[in-house]
């Protein structure tokens, strides 16, 4: 009935119903064939997770004792330094052959010569002076020695005289035997001998003083003659030491004067090295000497003798020399820096081969200056180590666990744990970015 109405139906409708009663058995067809292949599908194999272990290097700890080495950069220069300058002016009339920038000149040699005729001239007239000064102390004295003699027999005519007048006087007084012009007479002698008795005096007591005043002036002729003969040395400089010529401004002819800076020479018979230290490095590592006899000074004290290893910074592994720690030299407020003085000798300072240089003045050097000991620390390369001072360890299930630790020092790409790990522990020393806290490990060692 159903098929005979549709078969009755418009044409239209009869095209759609159709189609979808098509439309209806394909999608019938397909989940048929679908149920059909699922049921010859196998189930997939589970899969088994494994933990894949993070490969990294490391190391066992263990304690030490590490003796501390303070590294510090200065540049060498000679201990002694003199600038030669002419004490006397004239004209130059020798200068040494070998008086050149670089050159060495053996103590005593001359360096050069001045004019020296004006000073000979006045040398002679000086010794000339002294000569007449030292005749006329020689002739005051022995009229001194005269003259007292001579004050002897004047006053014994003063005695006479006074006599000779009292006897004349008592004889007129008394006896009226003589006029009184021979009492006058006998008093005018008697008043000119004690007239001579008194000059003879005043100039016996006058000559201590002119022979003090003439030996004053015998001694200022002598220091005029002095000053003379060492002018007239001055006027030929010789090295005072073995020195390298540093600096010459001098030629043969020139004219200089007293104070004119001429010629500079270096000492290289003892090199010394100011390094700059951190003050803290100094403060916890540089072993200084106890105070001697309880003497308390607004300085540091002495630093215990040791020795130290110079490398020039140009070729450090093939110019090494030792020298050895001296003293405190300043303390720099604005770069909290002390500075210290390393001494070496020429002969520590000399080549250790063929190929190889001395250490002179002018080279930059490393200096490693020895300290105190750190004891009972754990060594590990810098890479081990975070910049928040924390390490990583493997624990005994080989994961991975962060320690903090406490840094005593740092000393290039090594640094030196004194809290926070124990002896036996695995230090991971490959730096690692960012790892996951408990992540397995796989530890390789060195």
């Amino acid at each position: 009935m159903e098929i005979k109405k549709l078969k009755n139906a418009p044409h239209p409708v009869r095209q759609i119903i159709m189609r979808i009663v098509i439309c209806v058995v394909i999608l019938m067809i397909g989940v048929g064939i679908m149920a059909k292949l699922s049921s010859l599908k196998k189930p997939p194999v589970e899969a088994i997770i494994i933990e894949k272990p993070l490969r990294a290097q490391g190391l066992k700890a263990t304690l030490e004792n590490v003796p501390v080495f303070i590294t510090g950069y200065g540049e060498v220069s000679a201990l002694n330094t003199v600038v030669i300058s002419p004490e006397v002016s004239g004209r130059v009339v020798h200068v040494h052959l070998r008086l050149e920038t670089g050159e060495v000149i053996a103590k005593g040699e001359s360096l050069y010569e001045i004019d020296d005729r004006n000073y000979r001239a006045a040398s002679m007239e000086a010794r000339a002076v002294v000569a007449q000064v030292k005749t006329t102390v020689q002739r005051l004295e022995k009229q001194h020695a005269y003259d007292r003699d001579r004050q002897l027999t004047i006053e014994r005519n003063r005695e006479l005289a006074k006599a000779e007048y009292e006897r004349v006087k008592k004889l007129y007084q008394t006896n009226k035997v003589v006029s009184q012009s021979g009492v006058d007479k006998a008093e005018q002698a008697y008043n000119s001998a004690a007239d001579a008795a008194d000059q003879m005096a005043r100039m016996v007591a006058l000559y201590p003083i002119q022979i003090k005043e003439a030996q004053s002036s015998l001694a200022a002729a002598r220091a005029r003659l002095t000053l003379t003969e060492v002018n007239l040395k001055r006027c030929k400089v010789a090295a005072p030491f073995k020195g390298r010529v540093k600096n010459v401004a001098l030629e043969n002819g020139q004219y200089v004067t007293p104070g004119q800076n001429v010629l500079t020479l270096a000492d290289d018979a003892v090199l010394e090295i100011r390094v700059p230290v951190d003050s803290r490095d100094a403060r916890q590592w540089l072993i200084f000497k106890p105070d001697r006899d309880g003497a308390r000074t607004a300085w540091f004290p002495e630093l215990e003798p040791a020795a130290c290893m110079i490398s020039w910074t140009e070729d450090s592994e093939n110019h090494t020399w030792e020298g050895h720690i001296h003293r405190v030299v300043q303390f720099n407020q604005q770069t909290r820096t002390l500075t210290i003085a390393v001494r070496i000798d020429a002969a520590a300072a000399g080549r250790h081969g063929r190929t190889a240089l001395p250490l002179v003045e002018g080279m930059f050097c490393s200096v490693r200056i020895p300290g105190k000991t750190l004891v009972a620390v754990i060594r590990l390369p810098r890479s081990a180590v975070t910049f928040d001072n924390t390490v990583y360890i493997a624990n005994q299930e080989h994961r991975l666990k962060t320690v903090p630790v406490t840094v005593a020092r740092a000393d290039g790409q090594t640094v030196y744990i004194s809290e926070g790990l124990s002896p036996g522990d695995t230090v991971i020393t490959t730096r690692l970015i960012d790892p996951l806290e408990n992540a397995l490990l796989e530890v390789t060692f060195k």
